[in-house]
Protein backbone atom coordinates (compact mmCIF):
# COMPACT_ATOMS: atom_id res chain seq x y z
CA UNK A 1 0.00 0.00 0.00
CA UNK A 2 1.53 3.39 -1.04
CA UNK A 3 0.65 5.58 1.97
CA UNK A 4 2.41 3.98 5.23
CA UNK A 5 0.79 5.18 7.65
CA UNK A 6 3.08 7.64 10.61
CA UNK A 7 1.18 8.43 13.05
CA UNK A 8 2.81 10.51 15.82
CA UNK A 9 1.74 11.69 19.12
CA UNK A 10 3.04 15.18 19.07
CA UNK A 11 4.00 16.77 22.49
CA UNK A 12 0.61 19.58 21.91
CA UNK A 13 -2.23 19.21 24.22
CA UNK A 14 -5.41 19.77 22.57
CA UNK A 15 -8.08 22.47 23.76
CA UNK A 16 -11.29 22.38 24.32
CA UNK A 17 -13.60 22.38 20.69
CA UNK A 18 -17.35 22.92 20.59
CA UNK A 19 -19.19 21.68 17.39
CA UNK A 20 -21.46 24.44 16.52
CA UNK A 21 -24.71 23.30 14.51
CA UNK A 22 -23.16 24.08 11.02
CA UNK A 23 -20.54 21.69 11.32
CA UNK A 24 -17.73 24.69 12.39
CA UNK A 25 -15.63 24.37 15.29
CA UNK A 26 -15.94 27.58 17.98
CA UNK A 27 -12.49 26.87 19.48
CA UNK A 28 -8.94 26.59 18.27
CA UNK A 29 -6.25 24.07 19.71
CA UNK A 30 -3.77 25.47 22.17
CA UNK A 31 -0.43 25.46 22.41
CA UNK A 32 0.09 26.30 19.09
CA UNK A 33 3.84 27.55 18.38
CA UNK A 34 4.61 31.12 19.40
CA UNK A 35 8.03 31.42 17.46
CA UNK A 36 7.40 30.52 13.79
CA UNK A 37 11.10 29.57 12.75
CA UNK A 38 11.31 28.18 9.01
CA UNK A 39 11.75 24.28 8.95
CA UNK A 40 13.10 23.98 5.30
CA UNK A 41 15.93 22.04 4.98
CA UNK A 42 19.40 24.16 5.16
CA UNK A 43 19.91 25.56 1.49
CA UNK A 44 23.06 23.38 0.71
CA UNK A 45 20.97 20.28 1.90
CA UNK A 46 18.07 21.27 -0.62
CA UNK A 47 17.63 19.10 -3.57
CA UNK A 48 16.24 21.66 -6.43
CA UNK A 49 17.03 25.76 -6.52
CA UNK A 50 14.67 28.25 -8.08
CA UNK A 51 14.89 31.80 -7.27
CA UNK A 52 11.86 32.77 -8.30
CA UNK A 53 10.35 30.19 -5.87
CA UNK A 54 12.15 32.29 -3.77
CA UNK A 55 10.66 35.47 -4.82
CA UNK A 56 7.31 34.19 -4.78
CA UNK A 57 7.59 33.07 -1.06
CA UNK A 58 8.67 36.61 0.20
CA UNK A 59 6.09 37.99 -1.94
CA UNK A 60 2.87 36.27 -1.08
CA UNK A 61 4.28 35.73 3.03
CA UNK A 62 4.39 39.74 3.14
CA UNK A 63 0.78 39.93 2.15
CA UNK A 64 -0.26 37.85 4.95
CA UNK A 65 -0.80 38.92 8.19
CA UNK A 66 -1.60 35.82 10.35
CA UNK A 67 2.12 34.35 11.09
CA UNK A 68 1.71 31.16 11.62
CA UNK A 69 -0.37 30.78 8.32
CA UNK A 70 2.89 32.64 6.53
CA UNK A 71 5.16 30.08 8.53
CA UNK A 72 3.05 27.10 6.89
CA UNK A 73 3.55 28.70 3.62
CA UNK A 74 6.98 29.00 3.58
CA UNK A 75 7.48 25.57 4.85
CA UNK A 76 5.13 24.03 2.53
CA UNK A 77 5.02 25.41 -1.07
CA UNK A 78 8.79 24.79 -1.80
CA UNK A 79 9.14 20.81 0.33
CA UNK A 80 8.58 19.83 -3.02
CA UNK A 81 11.83 21.37 -4.63
CA UNK A 82 13.63 21.20 -0.98
CA UNK A 83 13.21 17.54 -0.13
CA UNK A 84 11.97 15.42 -3.56
CA UNK A 85 14.01 16.67 -6.65
CA UNK A 86 16.54 14.47 -8.44
CA UNK A 87 17.39 16.41 -11.72
CA UNK A 88 20.39 15.89 -13.89
CA UNK A 89 21.15 15.75 -17.77
CA UNK A 90 20.67 11.65 -19.12
CA UNK A 91 22.25 11.91 -22.92
CA UNK A 92 21.91 15.72 -23.15
CA UNK A 93 17.87 16.02 -21.90
CA UNK A 94 16.61 17.10 -18.76
CA UNK A 95 15.44 14.05 -16.61
CA UNK A 96 13.63 14.86 -13.26
CA UNK A 97 13.10 12.30 -10.98
CA UNK A 98 9.98 13.21 -7.98
CA UNK A 99 9.71 10.70 -4.89
CA UNK A 100 6.33 11.09 -3.60
CA UNK A 101 8.38 11.81 0.10
CA UNK A 102 8.35 9.39 2.63
CA UNK A 103 8.19 6.55 0.24
CA UNK A 104 11.69 6.52 -1.95
CA UNK A 105 9.72 6.17 -5.64
CA UNK A 106 7.72 8.21 -7.57
CA UNK A 107 4.19 8.47 -8.87
CA UNK A 108 3.18 9.08 -11.85
CA UNK A 109 0.23 11.59 -10.12
CA UNK A 110 1.53 12.55 -7.79
CA UNK A 111 4.62 14.14 -9.25
CA UNK A 112 2.61 15.94 -11.72
CA UNK A 113 0.57 17.33 -8.80
CA UNK A 114 3.84 17.92 -6.68
CA UNK A 115 5.38 20.60 -9.58
CA UNK A 116 1.92 21.94 -11.04
CA UNK A 117 2.50 24.81 -8.11
CA UNK A 118 5.68 25.76 -10.13
CA UNK A 119 4.43 26.03 -13.40
CA UNK A 120 3.04 29.15 -13.55
CA UNK A 121 6.75 30.40 -12.82
CA UNK A 122 8.16 28.93 -16.57
CA UNK A 123 8.19 31.67 -18.18
CA UNK A 124 10.15 33.64 -15.60
CA UNK A 125 12.48 31.21 -14.98
CA UNK A 126 14.55 28.57 -16.94
CA UNK A 127 15.32 26.14 -14.57
CA UNK A 128 11.69 25.61 -13.27
CA UNK A 129 11.18 25.52 -17.08
CA UNK A 130 13.88 22.75 -17.51
CA UNK A 131 12.79 20.98 -14.21
CA UNK A 132 8.90 20.51 -15.92
CA UNK A 133 10.47 19.48 -19.24
CA UNK A 134 12.82 16.70 -17.01
CA UNK A 135 9.37 15.24 -15.06
CA UNK A 136 7.56 14.97 -19.01
CA UNK A 137 10.51 13.01 -20.18
CA UNK A 138 11.12 10.84 -16.69
CA UNK A 139 7.36 9.96 -17.40
CA UNK A 140 7.35 9.45 -20.80
CA UNK A 141 10.06 6.63 -19.98
CA UNK A 142 8.06 4.92 -17.19
CA UNK A 143 4.88 4.95 -19.23
CA UNK A 144 7.05 2.98 -22.23
CA UNK A 145 7.78 0.65 -18.73
CA UNK A 146 4.52 -0.04 -18.12
CA UNK A 147 1.57 1.93 -18.53
CA UNK A 148 -0.35 0.07 -15.94
CA UNK A 149 2.11 0.84 -13.23
CA UNK A 150 1.14 3.74 -10.89
CA UNK A 151 5.02 4.11 -9.28
CA UNK A 152 8.79 4.03 -10.58
CA UNK A 153 11.94 3.96 -9.52
CA UNK A 154 14.64 5.98 -10.72
CA UNK A 155 16.77 2.85 -12.09
CA UNK A 156 14.67 1.24 -14.39
CA UNK A 157 16.34 -1.86 -13.43
CA UNK A 158 15.42 -2.31 -10.09
CA UNK A 159 13.83 -4.97 -8.45
CA UNK A 160 10.42 -4.25 -7.27
CA UNK A 161 9.20 -4.42 -3.01
CA UNK A 162 6.21 -5.66 -4.04
CA UNK A 163 7.55 -8.55 -6.06
CA UNK A 164 5.23 -11.03 -4.44
CA UNK A 165 2.45 -9.67 -6.62
CA UNK A 166 0.86 -10.93 -9.14
CA UNK A 167 1.71 -10.63 -11.65
CA UNK A 168 5.17 -9.41 -10.43
CA UNK A 169 6.36 -5.99 -11.22
CA UNK A 170 9.09 -5.56 -14.00
CA UNK A 171 12.20 -4.19 -13.56
CA UNK A 172 12.03 -0.14 -12.61
CA UNK A 173 8.12 -0.44 -11.28
CA UNK A 174 7.45 0.10 -7.70
CA UNK A 175 3.98 -0.91 -7.82
CA UNK A 176 1.37 -1.97 -10.54
CA UNK A 177 -1.80 -0.84 -9.30
CA UNK A 178 -4.38 0.10 -12.67
CA UNK A 179 -4.90 3.99 -12.03
CA UNK A 180 -6.53 5.59 -14.90
CA UNK A 181 -5.84 8.76 -13.40
CA UNK A 182 -2.02 8.36 -13.45
CA UNK A 183 -2.10 8.42 -17.06
CA UNK A 184 -4.57 11.06 -17.36
CA UNK A 185 -1.57 13.13 -15.13
CA UNK A 186 1.03 12.64 -17.78
CA UNK A 187 -1.00 14.31 -20.79
CA UNK A 188 -2.33 16.67 -18.31
CA UNK A 189 1.90 17.87 -17.83
CA UNK A 190 2.88 17.50 -21.34
CA UNK A 191 -0.18 19.91 -22.26
CA UNK A 192 0.57 22.13 -19.87
CA UNK A 193 4.10 22.37 -20.23
CA UNK A 194 3.66 22.93 -24.12
CA UNK A 195 1.07 25.69 -23.75
CA UNK A 196 3.25 27.63 -21.58
CA UNK A 197 6.37 27.21 -23.60
CA UNK A 198 5.46 26.51 -27.46
CA UNK A 199 8.28 24.33 -26.99
CA UNK A 200 7.95 21.57 -29.22
CA UNK A 201 11.00 19.15 -29.16
CA UNK A 202 9.29 17.63 -25.98
CA UNK A 203 6.83 16.06 -28.59
CA UNK A 204 9.57 13.34 -29.75
CA UNK A 205 9.50 10.19 -30.79
CA UNK A 206 9.33 8.52 -27.54
CA UNK A 207 6.99 11.03 -26.03
CA UNK A 208 5.02 9.72 -29.44
CA UNK A 209 4.74 6.35 -28.77
CA UNK A 210 4.22 6.64 -25.02
CA UNK A 211 0.69 8.84 -26.07
CA UNK A 212 -0.18 6.57 -28.65
CA UNK A 213 0.06 3.70 -25.55
CA UNK A 214 -1.71 5.64 -23.33
CA UNK A 215 -4.39 5.67 -25.81
CA UNK A 216 -4.57 2.16 -26.69
CA UNK A 217 -4.24 1.43 -22.79
CA UNK A 218 -7.52 3.31 -22.08
CA UNK A 219 -9.24 1.43 -24.76
CA UNK A 220 -8.34 -1.97 -23.60
CA UNK A 221 -9.85 -0.96 -20.25
CA UNK A 222 -13.35 0.08 -21.93
CA UNK A 223 -13.32 -3.69 -22.09
CA UNK A 224 -15.85 -3.92 -25.23
CA UNK A 225 -15.18 -7.75 -25.07
CA UNK A 226 -15.68 -8.15 -21.64
CA UNK A 227 -12.21 -9.11 -20.52
CA UNK A 228 -8.62 -7.09 -19.81
CA UNK A 229 -5.47 -7.99 -20.07
CA UNK A 230 -4.79 -6.48 -16.37
CA UNK A 231 -5.36 -8.32 -13.41
CA UNK A 232 -3.36 -7.83 -9.52
CA UNK A 233 -3.16 -9.94 -6.65
CA UNK A 234 -1.59 -9.16 -4.08
CA UNK A 235 -1.39 -11.03 -0.45
CA UNK A 236 -2.54 -8.69 2.23
CA UNK A 237 -4.93 -8.35 5.21
CA UNK A 238 -5.96 -4.83 3.71
CA UNK A 239 -9.19 -5.40 2.22
CA UNK A 240 -8.59 -2.45 -0.18
CA UNK A 241 -5.46 -3.25 -1.22
CA UNK A 242 -6.29 -5.34 -4.25
CA UNK A 243 -9.66 -5.38 -6.82
CA UNK A 244 -12.02 -8.42 -5.55
CA UNK A 245 -11.27 -11.53 -8.36
CA UNK A 246 -7.72 -9.77 -9.54
CA UNK A 247 -9.83 -7.91 -12.23
CA UNK A 248 -12.50 -6.27 -9.98
CA UNK A 249 -16.41 -6.52 -9.83
CA UNK A 250 -18.46 -7.71 -12.55
CA UNK A 251 -19.25 -4.27 -15.06
CA UNK A 252 -21.57 -3.93 -17.74
CA UNK A 253 -20.22 -2.23 -21.37
CA UNK A 254 -21.20 1.29 -20.62
CA UNK A 255 -18.13 2.97 -22.99
CA UNK A 256 -16.53 4.55 -20.11
CA UNK A 257 -12.89 3.33 -18.77
CA UNK A 258 -12.34 0.90 -15.98
CA UNK A 259 -10.05 1.92 -13.11
CA UNK A 260 -9.11 -0.97 -10.69
CA UNK A 261 -8.00 1.86 -8.16
CA UNK A 262 -8.61 5.10 -6.79
CA UNK A 263 -6.09 7.92 -6.33
CA UNK A 264 -5.75 6.85 -3.14
CA UNK A 265 -4.22 3.37 -3.98
CA UNK A 266 -7.22 1.94 -2.83
CA UNK A 267 -9.13 -0.81 -4.95
CA UNK A 268 -12.02 0.80 -6.53
CA UNK A 269 -15.31 -1.21 -5.25
CA UNK A 270 -17.03 -0.44 -8.83
CA UNK A 271 -14.99 -0.17 -11.60
CA UNK A 272 -16.04 3.00 -13.50
CA UNK A 273 -14.35 5.75 -11.46
CA UNK A 274 -16.51 8.59 -12.30
CA UNK A 275 -14.14 11.35 -11.29
CA UNK A 276 -11.70 9.25 -13.04
CA UNK A 277 -13.39 8.83 -15.82
CA UNK A 278 -13.74 12.63 -16.20
CA UNK A 279 -10.40 13.30 -15.91
CA UNK A 280 -9.99 11.55 -18.92
CA UNK A 281 -12.12 13.39 -21.00
CA UNK A 282 -9.87 16.19 -20.07
CA UNK A 283 -6.54 14.15 -21.25
CA UNK A 284 -8.16 13.09 -24.32
CA UNK A 285 -9.55 16.18 -25.54
CA UNK A 286 -5.43 17.89 -24.73
CA UNK A 287 -3.97 14.98 -27.08
CA UNK A 288 -6.13 16.05 -29.38
CA UNK A 289 -5.33 19.36 -29.44
CA UNK A 290 -1.75 18.54 -29.50
CA UNK A 291 -1.74 16.21 -32.48
CA UNK A 292 -4.54 18.52 -33.99
CA UNK A 293 -2.71 21.88 -33.85
CA UNK A 294 0.81 21.15 -33.02
CA UNK A 295 1.95 17.84 -34.80
CA UNK A 296 -0.59 18.14 -37.79
CA UNK A 297 -1.63 14.70 -36.92
CA UNK A 298 -5.68 15.28 -38.18
CA UNK A 299 -6.16 11.28 -37.57
CA UNK A 300 -4.85 10.30 -34.58
CA UNK A 301 -6.65 13.68 -33.36
CA UNK A 302 -9.76 12.59 -34.71
CA UNK A 303 -9.22 9.52 -32.99
CA UNK A 304 -8.71 11.34 -29.42
CA UNK A 305 -11.64 13.43 -29.95
CA UNK A 306 -13.72 10.66 -30.53
CA UNK A 307 -13.09 8.75 -27.58
CA UNK A 308 -13.21 12.01 -25.33
CA UNK A 309 -16.50 12.84 -27.08
CA UNK A 310 -17.91 8.42 -26.35
CA UNK A 311 -16.56 8.92 -22.99
CA UNK A 312 -18.35 12.22 -21.92
CA UNK A 313 -21.43 10.63 -23.23
CA UNK A 314 -21.23 7.58 -21.40
CA UNK A 315 -20.31 9.77 -17.88
CA UNK A 316 -23.81 11.62 -18.93
CA UNK A 317 -25.75 8.61 -19.16
CA UNK A 318 -24.06 6.32 -16.42
CA UNK A 319 -22.72 8.78 -14.42
CA UNK A 320 -25.48 11.13 -13.10
CA UNK A 321 -28.14 10.52 -10.58
CA UNK A 322 -30.89 11.78 -8.95
CA UNK A 323 -30.46 11.67 -5.21
CA UNK A 324 -33.21 12.17 -3.46
CA UNK A 325 -32.19 15.10 -1.40
CA UNK A 326 -29.87 16.91 -3.79
CA UNK A 327 -30.88 16.40 -6.98
CA UNK A 328 -28.90 15.27 -10.02
CA UNK A 329 -25.39 14.21 -8.76
CA UNK A 330 -22.16 12.38 -9.93
CA UNK A 331 -21.97 9.65 -8.08
CA UNK A 332 -18.12 8.04 -7.23
CA UNK A 333 -18.01 4.83 -8.93
CA UNK A 334 -20.78 2.92 -10.66
CA UNK A 335 -20.66 -1.05 -12.82
CA UNK A 336 -23.11 -0.22 -15.70
CA UNK A 337 -25.80 -2.45 -13.78
CA UNK A 338 -27.10 0.08 -12.52
CA UNK A 339 -25.31 -0.14 -9.25
CA UNK A 340 -23.48 3.13 -7.62
CA UNK A 341 -21.56 4.68 -4.86
CA UNK A 342 -22.87 7.90 -3.55
CA UNK A 343 -19.54 9.50 -1.80
CA UNK A 344 -16.49 11.19 -2.37
CA UNK A 345 -12.72 10.31 -1.81
CA UNK A 346 -10.21 13.21 -0.78
CA UNK A 347 -7.85 13.34 -3.48
CA UNK A 348 -7.34 14.11 -6.68
CA UNK A 349 -9.42 13.80 -9.10
CA UNK A 350 -12.25 13.68 -7.05
CA UNK A 351 -15.90 14.73 -7.39
CA UNK A 352 -14.92 17.66 -5.55
CA UNK A 353 -11.43 18.26 -7.39
CA UNK A 354 -13.49 18.99 -10.86
CA UNK A 355 -13.59 22.27 -10.43
CA UNK A 356 -10.03 22.70 -9.76
CA UNK A 357 -9.04 20.14 -12.31
CA UNK A 358 -10.88 22.55 -15.16
CA UNK A 359 -13.98 19.81 -15.43
CA UNK A 360 -16.67 22.49 -14.48
CA UNK A 361 -17.10 25.78 -13.18
CA UNK A 362 -18.34 26.05 -9.28
CA UNK A 363 -21.75 26.94 -10.27
CA UNK A 364 -22.46 24.41 -12.63
CA UNK A 365 -25.51 22.79 -11.59
CA UNK A 366 -24.34 19.31 -11.50
CA UNK A 367 -21.17 19.79 -10.07
CA UNK A 368 -22.84 22.14 -7.19
CA UNK A 369 -25.15 20.04 -6.73
CA UNK A 370 -22.60 16.93 -6.30
CA UNK A 371 -20.70 19.87 -3.84
CA UNK A 372 -23.51 19.79 -1.67
CA UNK A 373 -23.50 16.37 -1.26
CA UNK A 374 -20.28 15.80 -0.62
CA UNK A 375 -20.03 18.61 2.23
CA UNK A 376 -23.01 17.02 4.15
CA UNK A 377 -24.19 13.87 6.21
CA UNK A 378 -25.08 12.15 3.57
CA UNK A 379 -21.54 11.67 2.45
CA UNK A 380 -20.60 8.62 4.53
CA UNK A 381 -16.87 10.17 4.39
CA UNK A 382 -17.69 13.32 5.39
CA UNK A 383 -16.25 13.23 8.95
CA UNK A 384 -17.32 15.56 12.12
CA UNK A 385 -15.11 15.90 15.18
CA UNK A 386 -13.46 17.96 17.72
CA UNK A 387 -10.61 19.25 15.86
CA UNK A 388 -12.87 20.02 12.62
CA UNK A 389 -14.87 18.61 9.42
CA UNK A 390 -13.74 17.17 6.52
CA UNK A 391 -13.78 14.75 3.76
CA UNK A 392 -12.03 11.64 4.75
CA UNK A 393 -10.82 8.29 3.17
CA UNK A 394 -11.44 4.91 3.08
CA UNK A 395 -7.66 4.39 2.84
CA UNK A 396 -7.06 5.60 6.46
CA UNK A 397 -10.23 4.40 8.06
CA UNK A 398 -13.37 6.26 9.25
CA UNK A 399 -12.18 8.46 11.85
CA UNK A 400 -9.37 10.37 9.99
CA UNK A 401 -9.78 13.65 8.25
CA UNK A 402 -7.56 14.73 5.14
CA UNK A 403 -6.26 18.52 4.95
CA UNK A 404 -6.06 17.63 0.62
CA UNK A 405 -9.92 17.60 0.76
CA UNK A 406 -9.96 20.69 3.53
CA UNK A 407 -7.66 22.14 0.82
CA UNK A 408 -9.89 20.87 -2.64
CA UNK A 409 -12.76 22.74 -0.53
CA UNK A 410 -11.33 25.78 -0.27
CA UNK A 411 -9.79 25.71 -3.91
CA UNK A 412 -13.21 25.05 -4.72
CA UNK A 413 -15.32 27.79 -3.00
CA UNK A 414 -16.31 30.83 -4.36
CA UNK A 415 -17.04 32.27 -0.70
CA UNK A 416 -14.60 33.95 1.11
CA UNK A 417 -16.12 33.14 4.57
CA UNK A 418 -16.14 29.24 3.34
CA UNK A 419 -12.44 29.94 2.34
CA UNK A 420 -11.41 31.56 5.36
CA UNK A 421 -13.18 28.72 7.86
CA UNK A 422 -10.72 25.84 5.55
CA UNK A 423 -7.83 28.27 6.77
CA UNK A 424 -8.91 27.94 10.15
CA UNK A 425 -9.16 24.13 10.04
CA UNK A 426 -5.87 23.74 8.19
CA UNK A 427 -4.38 26.35 10.63
CA UNK A 428 -5.35 24.53 13.74
CA UNK A 429 -4.91 20.53 12.48
CA UNK A 430 -1.24 20.49 11.56
CA UNK A 431 0.12 19.64 15.21
CA UNK A 432 2.52 22.19 15.67
CA UNK A 433 4.44 21.16 12.66
CA UNK A 434 4.14 23.43 10.07
CA UNK A 435 3.67 21.07 7.72
CA UNK A 436 0.37 19.12 5.76
CA UNK A 437 -0.51 15.70 6.50
CA UNK A 438 -1.90 12.97 4.49
CA UNK A 439 -4.77 12.83 7.48
CA UNK A 440 -5.65 13.82 11.22
CA UNK A 441 -7.36 11.97 14.07
CA UNK A 442 -11.12 14.17 13.67
CA UNK A 443 -11.22 14.09 17.82
CA UNK A 444 -7.25 14.58 17.69
CA UNK A 445 -4.88 16.05 15.08
CA UNK A 446 -1.82 14.62 17.19
CA UNK A 447 -2.61 11.76 15.70
CA UNK A 448 -2.00 11.64 11.88
CA UNK A 449 -0.57 9.96 9.48
CA UNK A 450 2.41 10.61 6.82
CA UNK A 451 4.65 13.25 8.38
CA UNK A 452 6.51 14.09 4.74
CA UNK A 453 3.87 14.30 2.01
CA UNK A 454 4.93 16.17 -0.59
CA UNK A 455 2.06 16.65 -2.56
CA UNK A 456 -0.30 17.97 0.38
CA UNK A 457 2.44 20.67 1.55
CA UNK A 458 2.92 21.98 -1.46
CA UNK A 459 -0.76 22.10 -3.02
CA UNK A 460 -1.33 24.18 0.27
CA UNK A 461 1.08 25.97 -0.89
CA UNK A 462 -1.07 25.96 -3.86
CA UNK A 463 -4.20 27.50 -2.42
CA UNK A 464 -2.74 30.23 -0.46
CA UNK A 465 -0.99 31.72 -3.99
CA UNK A 466 -4.63 31.25 -5.61
CA UNK A 467 -6.25 33.22 -2.48
CA UNK A 468 -3.48 35.77 -2.57
CA UNK A 469 -4.42 36.45 -6.03
CA UNK A 470 -8.17 36.54 -5.46
CA UNK A 471 -9.05 36.92 -2.25
CA UNK A 472 -6.20 39.46 -0.92
CA UNK A 473 -8.62 40.41 1.88
CA UNK A 474 -8.71 36.89 3.41
CA UNK A 475 -4.82 36.81 4.25
CA UNK A 476 -5.08 40.21 5.63
CA UNK A 477 -6.23 39.62 8.47
CA UNK A 478 -5.77 37.04 11.40
CA UNK A 479 -7.16 33.44 10.57
CA UNK A 480 -9.88 32.79 14.13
Amino acid sequence: MKRRKFITDSALAAGAITIMPSGSFSAVFNQQPTEFISKRPPVEKRTFLSEEVEKTITGVKSSIADKEIAWMFENCYPNTLDTTIDYELIDGRPDTFVITGDINAMWLRDSTAQVWPYTYLISKDEKIKNLILGLVNRQVKCVLTDPYANAFYKDLSKESEWKSDKPSPGPGVHERKWELDSLCNVVRLSHRYYSLTKDKSVFDKNWDKAMRLIFATMRAEQRKSGKSPYYFVRQTTAMTDAPVFGTGMPVKYTGMICSMFRPSDDATLFPYLIPSNIFAVIALNQLADIYGNVLNDKEFSTACSGFATELDAAIKKFGISDHADFGKIYSYEVDGFGNRIFMDDANVPSLIALAYIGAHRPVDPVYSNTRKFILSDSNPWFLKGKAGVGQGSPHTGKEMIWPMGIILRAMTSTDPDEIRHCLKMLKTTHAGTGFIHESFHKDKPSDFTRKWFAWANTLFGELIIKISNEHKEILSSQIS
